[in-house]
């Protein structure tokens, strides 16, 4: 499970350093692709397998699910983890996050979320000051 937010750099060479804590679980071949709210998911490559096939089934159901199914798969790519725990970012997906160079990784359970750190801060600002009522809406009051 991932947990956890973490500041890193994205290089000159749109590499960016996983967390030492997320490698392990992550293992070495991982999946990129378009999130929700502008970020970036990155799954180990066992777990997108199981994410791509819930996506697929629904792919032909209604409009939404069809656009969020090209969202998740149309734009994904596949990654190595190097040696030095790093990840390329394509343009195609650093562009749709608008990473700059000072980027967070958010550990959201079973998935990584990639974020340019305006946009984290914008956003949980956001999550923040309203967490109470998003909690009561979902009926997850504890």
């Amino acid at each position: 499970m991932f947990i956890g937010e973490y500041l890193h750099t994205l290089d000159p060479k749109n590499r960016i350093s996983l967390p030492a804590k997320f490698r392990k679980d992550l293992g070495r071949a991982v999946v990129l692709t378009r999130g929700l709210d502008r970020c970036l998911f990155v799954y180990p490559k066992k777990a997108w397998k199981k994410e791509a096939e819930s996506r697929a089934v629904h792919a032909g159901g209604t409009a939404a699910a069809r656009g969020l199914a090209r969202l998740f798969l149309a734009g994904a790519m596949e990654a190595e983890v190097d040696a030095a725990g790093r990840i390329l970012i394509p343009d195609h997906l650093k562009s749709f996050a608008g990473l700059t160079s000072k980027t967070v990784i958010a550990g959201v359970a079973s998935r990584i979320e990639v974020w340019d750190e305006t946009s984290w801060k914008t956003y949980t600002a956001g999550i923040e000051r309203d967490a109470d009522a998003f909690a009561e809406k979902i009926g997850d009051i504890r």
